[in-house]
């Protein structure tokens, strides 16, 4: 079995370690570290944390309004709750 490469964090271990004891999902935190790249100006590694996030379905779909499909599948984004919002298929639907 192999490990999960991570991007480079910007989070130390307490802060993460604070936020899990605070409650905080791992999908919050795996965007906390793309904001916390983010703010240290390396956007390159706030897009790769985002890779590791389930991004809501209504923020995805107004990718797909403003930049279009191929863009959407070229960040690399999980795609699955789109998927379950609008079905297969909705990025190449013009009607969605």
């Amino acid at each position: 079995m192999t490990a999960t490469a991570y991007p480079k964090s910007y989070l130390t271990d307490a802060e993460r370690e604070e936020l899990r004891r605070d409650g905080i999902s791992q999908n919050s935190i795996y965007l906390e570290e793309s904001r916390a790249a983010d703010d240290a100006g390396d956007d390159e590694t706030a897009e790769a944390w985002l890779r590791f996030a389930d991004i809501p379905a209504h923020f995805l779909l107004t990718l797909k309004h403003s930049f279009g499909a191929d863009y959407v599948r070229d960040l690399g984004y999980k795609l699955a709750p789109a998927e379950a919002a609008y079905g297969p298929g909705w990025l190449d639907d013009p009607a969605i």
